[in-house]
């Protein structure tokens, strides 16, 4: 009533009123802006509060969610991987869109209230679009396969603090078998769909499943990764007082028959299948184009990863441009080694040169987690300068399992706890040290710590002004390693990379990822083989063969995601000279890595909405 009866005042041309009508109408209409404020600011907490139940809601959905929240509901569960499940998930999100739409009025929002309703209708957008494409997807693979998975979640995210806690992780071996049977089951229908990755992954899950299941209590061998974990867990039990030796002897004859009657019997029929199944796998890699629907299932697998319309075509020559640009870079940087050769040749000397590598042995392998954590000890110094928001969560730092550690593999960063009780992980693959050179240690230590993924994941788990949909159940590829992938940029402004090598090392991990955007299109939609797109990583950057081949098999099994850093590092950059512009002296940088990262992760185009917002709140203050 108040808006409306202020434009009527608005729109009175009689000049009989002229002087009294201009303070009433500016009195009505500030009245009618706080009335309209106070109206959005009353519908978005609403919505919020709404957003927050459904949160609850499907957080319930996944038990292994709920552990790595840091939370102990359903702690002796383990999610339903059946298509079943899926489908019921998919229709709750349907049945609370609807609801949504129903009871919330979207105008009557405030501007951040509006982004988590187009988040949203986002998440159920992208949902909707997978469903065709279910028997596409490589269900088991060699890279952080679910077979993996589980034990590296029960070793290092169930914690056990109670007798209780110990009977959850009992239970949770077994329901990781029923979870692996699901798995089983998807994988041999989309096998029979035609849709099976490349022979090198069904060996590698065959050979993660053995080293899983090798040793005590499997066999007479040295204990397990998962042994060890068991008679760790009960051993501070023991210790703190919690139980009794007897308690403790009985708990670990349970735990030895989950192990051996119910977890093993999982992996044999997954190791039996695959092993059956090779023979018609094609020992020569493929990209997505070769399976069924293969052009239209990678076009969604870049819409998916990028969260942009970018085509197969134009990623492709963005990440040629971004190769040529980065190698004139590197050009530059070597010459000022005093190095006498081509690129070419100074790429063979950064791949051979022993300076350039720790000793290939278990002392080699902790000088390289003593430098790195050296070096984040350092950026963390410096990270009030350029941020306003810190992270509350601590980060260390890790040598990945035996049972999972592979020559070569990509380093990787797990989560810890919205409350900091966990600890943020980044772990190294350091099996093989010639492939984990010294001069890129630095800048893949901030990639995966901070200022990248440590730090943006740990501020959104930790947000309280946001919905927790958004804080803590929401991943968008582009964004999250699109930040890692600046951050790493964004540390030498900090004053890292003392030395030329190290500078260099930053400049091949970014040609990493331009070349990623080139290979991963080049397989995927154009027809290059494996070895194609391995000779072009290694014309184009001094990675070592080992680490290139690791990341082009990948790259195979997970169509698209390659994409996803390079795409979401230039938006970033893109937004930030598009501020740095339009605010002048008045732009704060702290001010701007608080605006990308105080909302959680986003997709691209809504971090565009947020950026424009901050600087239009900016020049108006």
């Amino acid at each position: 009533m108040t808006r409306f009866l202020t434009l009527i005042l608005a729109s009175t041309s009689l000049a009989a009123f002229a002087a009294t009508a201009q303070p009433v109408q500016a009195q009505d209409t500030a009245t009618a802006s706080s009335t309209s404020a106070q109206a959005q600011q009353t519908e978005t907490e609403r919505l919020n509060a709404w957003f927050d139940k459904k949160f609850e809601e499907q957080l319930a959905f996944s038990p292994i969610s709920q552990t790595f929240l840091g939370r102990k509901t359903d702690y002796d569960q383990i999610d339903d991987y059946s298509i079943e499940a899926e489908d019921r998930q998919l229709e709750w999100m349907r049945n609370a869109t609807a609801e949504m739409k129903r009871d919330f009025d979207y105008d009557k929002l405030t501007h951040d209230g509006k982004i988590s309703w187009d988040m949203w209708l986002f998440n159920l957008q992208r949902e909707e679009a997978g469903v065709p494409f279910r028997k596409n997807t490589y269900v088991l693979h060699q890279f952080n396969g679910q077979q993996s998975f589980f034990p590296t979640f029960l070793i290092n995210q169930h914690r056990v603090e109670t007798e209780e806690d110990m009977v959850a992780f009992i239970a949770r071996l077994k329901g990781s078998a029923r979870a692996l049977d699901q798995l089983l089951v998807r994988a041999q229908t989309n096998a029979e769909a035609g849709t099976r990755p490349p022979r090198f992954s069904y060996e590698g899950v065959i050979d993660q499943s053995e080293k899983i299941t090798t040793g005590t209590p499997f066999d007479d061998g040295e204990p397990s990764a998962l042994w060890e974990a068991t008679q760790s867990k009960l051993a501070g039990l023991v210790e703190a007082g919690k139980i009794t030796q007897n308690r403790s002897d009985e708990l670990k004859e349970q735990a030895r028959v989950a192990l051996t009657e119910t977890l093993k019997p999982s992996y044999d029929r997954i190791i039996a299948w695959f092993k059956q199944d090779m023979p018609n796998t094609k020992e020569v890699a493929f990209g997505a184009s070769e399976l069924p629907n293969g052009e239209a299932y990678y076009n969604y697998r870049l819409a998916n990863q990028t969260t942009t319309d970018l085509t197969a075509d134009e990623i492709h020559n963005i990440g040629l441009s971004e190769v040529a640009r980065i190698r004139g870079e590197m050009e530059a940087i070597k010459e000022k080694t005093g190095f006498e050769g081509d690129l070419s040749a100074f790429f063979t000397f950064l791949r051979e040169d022993d300076q350039f590598y720790f000793s290939d042995d278990d002392k080699g392998a902790q000088d390289y987690i003593d430098a790195a954590e050296k070096h984040l000890a350092f950026i963390k110094t410096r990270l009030p300068e350029f941020f306003g928001i810190l992270p509350k969560a601590d980060l260390e730092v890790k040598r990945v399992e035996p049972f999972r550690e592979q020559d070569g593999a990509a380093q990787h960063y797990r989560p810890g706890t919205p409350d900091g009780s966990r600890p943020g992980t980044y772990y190294a693959h350091l099996s093989d040290m010639r492939a984990m050179p010294i001069h890129t240690l630095e800048v893949i230590a901030y990639h995966e710590g901070n200022p990248g993924h440590h730090m943006q994941i740990s501020i959104a788990n930790e947000l309280t002004d946001v919905p927790k949909f958004r804080s803590q159940g929401s991943h968008f590829a582009a964004f999250s390693e699109g930040w890692g992938l600046y951050s790493e940029t964004l540390a030498k402004e900090m004053g890292a990379y003392k030395d030329h090598y190290s500078d260099f090392g930053r400049l091949t991990t970014e040609m990493w990822r331009a070349i990623r955007l080139v290979v991963d299109t080049g397989m995927h939609s154009k027809g290059w083989s494996e070895e194609k797109a391995v000779e072009y990583f290694l014309a184009n950057s001094p990675i070592p063969e080992t680490s290139v081949r690791s990341e082009v098999r990948r790259y195979l099994v997970m169509p698209g995601q390659a994409t996803s850093y390079k795409i979401g590092m230039l938006k970033i950059q893109e937004l930030r000279a598009k501020a740095e512009k339009a605010l002048g002296d008045d732009f704060d940088i702290r001010g701007f890595h608080d605006t990308v990262l105080g909302d959680g992760a986003v997709p691209l185009h809504i971090l565009e909405k947020n950026v424009d917002h901050w600087i239009a709140e900016t020049k108006k203050s």
